[in-house]
Formats: C-alpha cells, structure tokens, sequence
C-alpha cells in the first residue's frame, strides 16, 4: 500500500509539474484582446506563437445582446491591449466601462481608414441592449449609424490585418521581423482569396441575394451584388411587410438566401417559401473566416 500512495504522489508530481510549466510558458507571453473570433482568425495568423490572442464574443453568442462578463473584464485586464472591431455595438458599453475602471489599457480600432457603409442598421436597435430608445439613442445614432460587419469584405480584411499588425508591432518591437514575415503570408493569402471571388461573381455583377439579417454589405460592394435585407432584429414582421419583401425578392429574382443562426425567424422559411431562393446558412461571425467566405462566394456562383 505504501508503495502504491508513493507512485500516486510522484505521478501527481509530476502531473503538477507539467501543468506548472505549461501555465508559467502562457502567463510569459503578452496577451491581445480582441472583439470577434475573425478578428482573432486574422491576429493569430500575424502572431503566430509569440502573443496570446483572447476573443471577448464566442461559441456562437449573439453580438446584439451580448454584455461583458466579469471573466472578459478579468482578461482584459491582463491584456496589453484590446483591438475592437470597430463599430459593433456592444464595444461602445465596454469602451465606456473600461474609460472607468482600467484607464491605462490602450484601445485601438481594427477598422480604422476603412469606408464605412451607411444605414443598412436601425442604430436604436443596434445598441437596445444600452439604454432605453430615447434622445441618447437618437444622439448616438448620428455617430454610429454605420455598418459594423467591416470584415465580411476581403478587401478590408487587408486593411484590418494592416491595423493590427501596427497594434503588434507597438507592444512587441523586439519581434518585428517575425511578425512582418508573417503578415506578408497573411496578404499573400488574402490577395489570392480576393482573385478568387473576382473571377467567381465576375460573370454575376448587378444579381441580388438575399439576407436575414444585413452582414454581407460590404462584400456586396466589393463584388458588385445587391443584398437585399429582409429580416428585423428581434421583430416580426407584419403580414404587409411580409408581402413586400416577398415581392421585392421576387422581383429582383434572388437565387440565394443567406441565414444565420443566431437569428433565427419561423418568418424567413415562410417567406422564402414563396420566394424559392435555396437557403444556406451562413456564420459570419465564426474563426473560420476564409472557409466562410469561399461558401458564399461558391454558393452565388452556383446559381
């Protein structure tokens, strides 16, 4: 008995000693935090191993109605910065919270210099997880009323993974030539993704699909599509509106009809139950950015 406790206790030890290291390997390295899993899918591919890479909005959570948990606030505490998306509505609340409480964490915006679309979002609705509607919600609405979903456009994604590899090189310089290396791949494989869908939906420039809810506007612009948006957040539309959206889907013959999960609507099978576009569901907000975006490019130049 004495001496199986004794093997138990080295083994333990042992098992102790592992998770020690692995533990004091991670705290050794500098942590980023950012809003979105493609942002961290861009960041990570810069920072190969040399940062840790933190994603505040994961497993699928819903962007409208997230609020910060303590375990976020904890790891941005711990962070040498923290890159936002750049106008998803619940970094404004964390952007505040943060002015308050950790006003030395550096905070930089990973959309900065891109074109921002206007007026694809009810802003009040984008931030009714804030405050009430009223006149605060009517003054913010003039400085955010811009299209959040920057990163659904391969050519911004350039200028995001360009924002970040300036946000890198400010808080480790040491490794400059390792990161620089690496974000040259990064461009490498973005130009050849962007080629990619160029030639794809060449042939389909001017045909509209179809959205739940408005995500894809800036690949709509690079690519020359229409997204025609037929969904509300969190509403249901009357049978009038209905009826209008059906009829404006058919008459723009959409072919594709792109859902997400998270916002999910009995509303959009009945519609498009009259309407008979084919419906893929779509994650826009998944780490596995490129793969998403070769599904919807594949899936418009099927049709």
């Amino acid at each position: 008995m004495k001496k199986f406790l004794y093997i138990l206790v080295v083994v333990a030890s042992f098992i102790i000693s592992g998770c020690g290291n692995k533990s004091e390997s991670t705290a050794d390295k500098l942590t980023i935090t950012v809003s979105l899993e493609p942002q961290k899918y861009f960041l990570d591919k810069i920072v190969g191993d040399k940062i840790n890479v933190e994603c505040l909005l994961k497993n699928g959570a819903n962007p409208e109605n997230y609020e910060p948990a303590m375990n976020d606030l904890m790891t941005l505490q711990r962070s040498v910065a923290y890159v936002k998306m750049g106008n998803v509505g619940f970094e404004k609340v964390l952007v505040d919270r943060l002015s308050q409480n950790n006003k030395t964490l550096p905070v930089y915006d990973s959309s900065h210099e891109i074109d921002y679309i206007m007026g694809t979002h009810d802003c009040c609705e984008q931030h009714n997880h804030s405050h009430e509607h009223g006149e605060d919600c009517v003054e913010e609405c003039h400085h955010s009323s811009a299209d959040p979903h920057t990163w659904t456009s391969v050519k911004n994604a350039k200028k995001i993974a360009r924002n970040m590899l300036d946000v890198v090189l400010k808080v480790d310089s040491a490794n400059a030539d390792y990161y620089n290396d690496n974000y040259g791949r990064l461009m490498v494989s973005l130009d050849s993704l962007d080629d990619y869908a160029t030639k794809k939906l060449a042939s389909h420039k001017g045909e509209a699909f179809l959205v739940w809810h408005p995500s894809l506007s800036y690949f709509a612009r690079d690519y020359g599509l229409e997204q025609i948006t037929i969904g509300q957040i969190g509403k249901e539309l009357s049978a009038k509106q209905l009826q209008e959206q059906i009829d404006d889907a058919r008459n723009h013959n959409a072919r594709v009809f792109f859902f997400q999960k998270e916002f999910d609507s009995q509303q959009a099978s009945v519609l498009n139950s009259q309407v008979g576009a084919e419906m893929i569901t779509i994650n826009p907000l998944s780490y596995e950015w490129e793969a998403e975006i070769r599904r919807i490019v594949d899936a418009i130049a099927s049709k």
